[in-house]
């Protein structure tokens, strides 16, 4: 759970870099300039040979979905919602995740949604508020980019659990390759020519979006994934709520009801707790 731990303290900032800084560019160049850089990071340790085509071809539609498709959804949600916002309607991805991943190992833990659906709940206590009158299409837009990184994650793990002979480092190059090719084509089909002329500042705000949160991010994220089951992956997508606040708050001085953060960030914890507890009572079991 290491790398997940840190993955998400990485990415706690990214929420808050886009609003504050990349909002007025156009959303298929910000998109396809950070998976741009994501990409050139890992050519130079894929391998291009002795890798079967299928599983290039899985890792590559696999990327093309978690992060292609999902960053696209993602980047126009923040035309409805704020930050505080798109974090709370990350709250399902959990259910996501252990659902698609029981249905790829063909099994079902039905006691992993007990600890899933604790972490749900105190995610919506973090944010329990009103929200904006056209928070509708942003909450789809946010179920829909939610629904496509469970499906990655869990399709990555399920692969990867398959495939042990090969070291991730060496293969994960084709994820951000099909995720690249995603973009790509709905940049330059969809892209405004007008709006793709970033400042110095944001230029840096993209680099590091490109290299360090999603090449280095998602490699770790994806390895991180292999190394623990279902339902600790799940709880561990909405740890990013109560830490993607705090540097809301922290950095940007934005106003959150203190008390709820607490409140939800314990039920968090306790839900990872209670899922070790499970994991033991279903092994007794035997489910």
């Amino acid at each position: 759970m290491f790398y997940l731990v840190i993955v998400t303290i990485l990415w706690a900032f990214s929420f808050s870099l886009i609003a504050e800084y990349l909002m007025g560019l156009d959303k298929y160049f910000l998109v396809f300039v950070r998976i741009f850089l994501a990409a050139a990071l890992f050519i130079p340790f894929t391998k291009f040979r002795s890798v079967p085509l299928v599983l290039q071809f899985q890792l590559l539609l696999i990327g093309s979905i978690q992060i292609g498709v999902m960053y696209l959804l993602l980047y126009h949600s923040y035309g409805f919602l704020s930050v505080p916002e798109i974090l709370l309607f990350t709250i399902f991805t959990p259910f996501y995740v252990t659902l698609i991943y029981d249905i790829l190992a063909k099994r079902f833990h039905f006691l992993y949604l007990i600890s899933a659906a604790i972490a749900v709940l105190g995610a919506f206590i973090i944010r329990y508020d009103n929200v904006n009158e056209g928070f509708f299409i942003g909450f789809l837009l946010i179920q829909a980019a939610n629904i496509c990184f469970a499906i990655g994650q869990s399709a990555y793990k399920y692969v990867i659990e398959k495939n042990q002979s090969f070291d991730q480092k060496d293969i994960f190059g084709y994820f951000h390759f099909g995720a690249f090719a995603i973009t790509a084509l709905a940049f330059f089909i969809f892209g405004d020519f007008e709006y793709i002329n970033p400042s110095p500042k944001q230029w840096f705000v993209l680099i590091w979006l490109g290299l360090a949160a999603s090449g280095v991010g998602y490699f770790l994220w994806n390895k991180g994934a292999t190394m623990v089951d279902a339902g600790v992956l799940g709880i561990m997508n909405n740890a990013l709520i109560p830490a993607g606040l705090i540097v809301n708050i922290a950095i940007w001085g934005k106003v959150e009801n203190y008390i709820t953060l607490s409140i939800g960030t314990a039920v968090i914890l306790f839900s990872l707790w209670l899922h070790a507890k499970l994991i033991k009572i279903e092994k007794r079991l035997n489910f």
